[in-house]
This record gives structure tokens, sequence and C-alpha cells, in this order.
């Protein structure tokens, strides 16, 4: 895979910046990437973009996902977990020809985490019913997976429709199967849809990583906002007879960050120590303030 070229340009110095101008690497796939590396910006940080998984749709799954649409009002409840799936799905949707759902029938709970809920809007909407009433919105109050089972309450026997990922050339990630598990502890029938697919980025993905580690660690901190990236990265990292214990080595003050704990509990049992984990993970602000915060408290007890 060629290795994409720079999408960033360098940070505008902000005053907010608690630290010199620190180069943050992340792996997050090209469709969260822009919204991530403008936040590290606003910190005066420059953003080292290294991504270590490809998201994308494919004939497949937009196949998948229109086969689906023709059983929707089956379904009491449809289940997002990510951005990428509410697109996957708006996107089929849009080239459907008419929307799925009749004006008349039972309501529909549609939910979704965090922020990735305001792609749930009237377009959306209009999209799956000419009837917008029949539409209810869930956002939990708790941006996981967990909190998205315990919001939609208890099942009953209904039928919950769940566009998750395909992961190619990985391995999956627990955290589908045991948000399926749940959901069918909690009395619903999961119906799972490949939406997407999640496919590793390459052998070469950690080339950046490993140049920065090899110059004195030429970056401060990582951040992981999947268990599918880090895995992407300890993959690329293997091709060049390395491992993540020489890169601590390399970098011994590199600060470790993970969006949420979810994240942070994946990369630890792929035996990646998490050292900042984001308290607010209903968007990536909260993992960047979380490291804007742990260089502060660095500071303080420095000072």
């Amino acid at each position: 895979m060629q290795h994409p070229p720079p999408l960033f340009p360098f940070p505008i110095p902000s005053p907010e910046n608690s630290k010199r101008n620190c180069v943050i690497a992340f792996t997050t796939p090209q469709n969260y990437a822009p919204r991530l590396s403008d936040l590290i910006r606003l910190k005066g940080w420059t953003p080292l973009w290294c991504p270590t998984v490809i998201v994308e749709s494919s004939q497949q799954t937009v196949s998948s996902i229109h086969h689906r649409l023709s059983f929707l009002e089956e379904f009491s409840a449809l289940a997002f977990t990510s951005r990428t799936g509410i697109t996957a799905f708006s996107e089929a949707l849009s080239i459907n020809p008419t929307p799925p759902l009749t004006p008349n029938g039972d309501i529909l709970t549609v939910a979704a985490l965090g922020k990735d809920a305001e792609l749930l809007d009237q377009d959306f909407i209009g999209k799956m019913c000419e009837n917008s009433e029949r539409i209810r919105i869930l956002v939990p109050p708790i941006a996981t997976p967990s909190g998205l089972v315990e919001a939609l309450g208890v099942g009953k026997g209904r039928k919950v429709l769940c566009p998750v990922p395909l992961v190619i050339g990985l391995d999956e990630p627990p955290v589908v199967p045991k948000f399926l598990e749940d959901l069918s502890k909690r009395g619903w029938i999961p119906v799972r849809l490949n939406a997407y697919e999640t496919r590793w980025a390459g052998a070469k993905c950690a080339m950046d990583v490993v140049i920065k580690s090899e110059e004195e660690c030429g970056f401060d901190a990582i951040v992981f906002t999947s268990t599918g990236e880090v895995e992407g990265l300890l993959k690329s990292l293997k091709e060049f007879g390395l491992d993540w214990s020489v890169v601590r080595r390399r970098c011994p003050r590199m600060v470790v960050a993970a969006h949420g704990p979810v994240t942070a509990a994946g990369a630890e049992s792929l035996g990646v120590g998490i050292d900042v984990v984001s308290s607010n993970f209903g968007s990536f602000d909260g993992v960047v303030d979380a490291l804007y915060h742990k260089w502060k408290s660095l500071e303080n007890q420095e000072s």
C-alpha cells in the first residue's frame, strides 16, 4: 500500500498550549482523521496521521444494507455503534427508491452514541419514513455500546438491527460480539448487519511511527480511537521486525492515550499500556483535553 501523504498543515500557535509544540501521532482512519486533527491543532500541537486501518463501504456491504431495508418493518430498533455505520446506512437510503418504512406503523427507535447522533438529522429521518413521528431518536447518556444497551431497555423479544463493521485482515475486537450478546441478555433479538468494512491498512502503515521513534522519539504522544487501530499498528511493527516494547523503550516520555475505556481495555489486552483515558468519550474533545490536562499536571509537579 502506498503510504498516504500528510493531510494536515502545521498547527496555528495557540495560547492554550501547555507544552512546547508537541507532535501527536494518531492512528484514526480517514473518515475520522480531520476532526481529530483539527482538535489537536487547536491546542497548538502538530498532528502526525498514521492510519492503521481503512474503513469504507464495499459492494458486499451496500448489498447487505439494501437487503435489510426491505425487512425494516420487522424491527423495533436500529442501533448504531459508530458514525461510519450511520453514514453507510444513510448512503444506502439515498439510493433506495422509496423510504423503507410506511407512514403508518409502530415507532422505530434509532440509537447512536455521542456526537454520532448529529447525523440522525431530519434528512436521515426523511429518508427512513415520510412520517417523522414514526422515528424516535435515542442518545444514551454514556457513549459506549453497553450504555446503548442500557438505554434501549428490555427487549421483550423484539428485533434490533445492528449495523457494524466486517473486520478483514485483523482479529475482530470483542466490542461488537459483546454488544450483540448483551442485547440478547436484555431480551432483544439482535440482527447483525455488516454495514461497512474495517481492514488493515497494510504492512507499511506504522512507517512514520518507526521513523519518528528512531529519531530520538520525534513525537510526544500517540492516540488510539479503537482497538482495531492498535492491532493494526502492532501488526505493521512486526513487519518491520519490531514490537511495542521497542517503541516504548525508544520513547520513554511518550504519552499513550485512548479515546474512552473500551479502546483502553482493548489496547491493554494487546499489551499496549495506556497512560491517559478520555472520561468524556462522546467526542474526540475528551481525549485531546485529557492529554492537555496530563501535561499541565506534569508541568505543575515539575515547577
